[in-house]
């Protein structure tokens, strides 16, 4: 069962700002671009990188995304030897449960990494957008004989204290690093991926959990530590497209992207395809009194209305008269006729009544400090006529509001 790299796909994450959309599921799981779940890019990442062994380490409200990802079929990760396994906490003989950092969600599978016997380890985050080969990264690990290689991006100087910042030498061999430093030195950030070869990361984890005083994280513990005893640190520098999806507005942002020429995020990409789990239902119908322009419509949907530079999921439908514009509205969402959408991010099974508004244009506010993407999360019910006002966040606990 010996695999040369194995994946741990860190999925547990609550994702607190992504607020309403997060409630009852992991932000891995949240709908992404019409047809998918933002945990589709790491694992159709492995499939096309050719890594047939990910573990995904799952915490925060799983049941949504254990049953996405099922027996991994879709990602061609239902393999005999190898395959995707769902991996939650549990209680062991010393007491251990919940994972109390990225490190030590590590630590508490090393069995089921030692069952394969991998020369290497990818660690990688389930809540990013970006096509990645992993088998570069890989490379490039191997050729510096590196204990660890992290991959790494330019970010622009005025963000770039929001990430774990490197500094390398001339052969791009990390020298420095620091966890979003008030004054970096560097532009270089980590993306949050990392390669380390097994045998050293195994015993690293282990020292890590004897600490007490850590904090179990890898990039506030176990890459300062080994960089600390000399390892050999290398930086594999990625330029394509890559989104950290924990926000509101740059989850917006990257669904927009999608309808962007040039912005990198191509998913029309038959070399590189994303997979995912395909929603039984019939083809996407426009009818004769819509108007569709540069947008993203999913099988399932339903269009009598105006839907413009809008992401649309499976199963949506908008009504006659109703107007969609800028908007990512997920899948099983009704926005009956007449209503209007601007701005915003529709959760699944939310229903916009008839006549009613959400959100607003950016030039509509007379502060910009007072504008900002409108939310609703899953299930919400907007009644007939509401009007609900741009940087508005709404839950299904609206529905008792309405009705009272």
């Amino acid at each position: 069962m010996k695999k040369e790299c194995v994946a741990m796909l860190l999925a547990g994450g609550q994702g607190s700002r992504l607020y309403v959309l997060t409630g009852d599921m992991a932000k891995p799981a949240v709908p992404f671009g019409g047809k998918f779940r933002i945990i589709d890019f790491p694992l159709s990442n492995c499939t096309n990188s050719g890594i047939d062994t990910v573990g995904v380490l799952t915490q925060y409200r799983p049941l949504e995304l254990n049953s996405y990802i099922g027996n991994g079929q879709p990602w061609e990760l239902d393999r005999a030897s190898g395959g995707v396994h769902i991996l939650p906490p549990y209680q062991s003989a010393d007491g251990a449960s919940w994972y109390k950092g990225t490190a030590n969600a590590i630590y508490q599978n090393i069995g089921f990494v030692d069952l394969y016997d991998p020369t290497y380890v990818a660690v990688l985050s389930g809540d990013h957008i970006y096509k990645m080969d992993y088998s570069d990264m890989l490379r490039r690990h191997k050729e510096a004989g590196a204990a660890c290689t992290i991959s790494v991006m330019e970010v622009p100087w005025s963000e770039a204290s929001r990430f774990g910042i490197m500094s390398v030498d001339g052969e791009d061999r990390i020298t420095e690093f620091a966890e979003k430093p008030k004054e970096p030195k560097s532009n270089l950030a980590s993306m949050g991926i990392y390669i380390f070869t097994w045998s050293k990361l195994r015993r690293y984890l282990m020292e890590d959990e004897e600490d007490s005083s850590s904090e179990n994280d890898f990039g506030k513990n176990i890459i300062p530590a080994m960089l600390g005893r000399g390892e050999v640190m290398a930086a594999y520098r990625f330029e394509g497209y890559w989104k950290d999806v924990g926000t509101l507005d740059s989850l917006w942002d990257a669904n927009m992207d999608m309808l962007l020429p040039g912005s990198g995020l191509n998913l029309l990409d038959k070399k590189w395809p994303i997979y995912g789990r395909t929603a039984v239902c019939p083809p996407a119908f426009i009818g004769p009194a819509s108007d569709v322009g540069n947008s993203v419509v999913a099988r399932g949907c339903f269009i009598d209305g105006e839907v413009k530079n809008s992401v649309l999921s499976t199963g949506t439908t908008v009504g006659e008269g109703a107007v969609v514009s800028y908007s990512v509205v997920m899948p099983g969402a009704a926005i009956e006729p007449g209503a209007r959408v601007s701005y915003a991010i529709v959760g699944e099974n939310c229903r916009i009544g008839a006549g009613a508004s959400v959100g607003a244009p950016p030039e509509s506010a007379s502060d910009p400090e007072q504008w900002g993407i409108t939310v609703l999360g899953p299930d919400t019910v907007v009644a007939p006529g509401e009007i609900v006002p741009a940087k508005t966040m709404l839950d299904r606990h609206h529905v008792k509001e309405v009705e009272a």
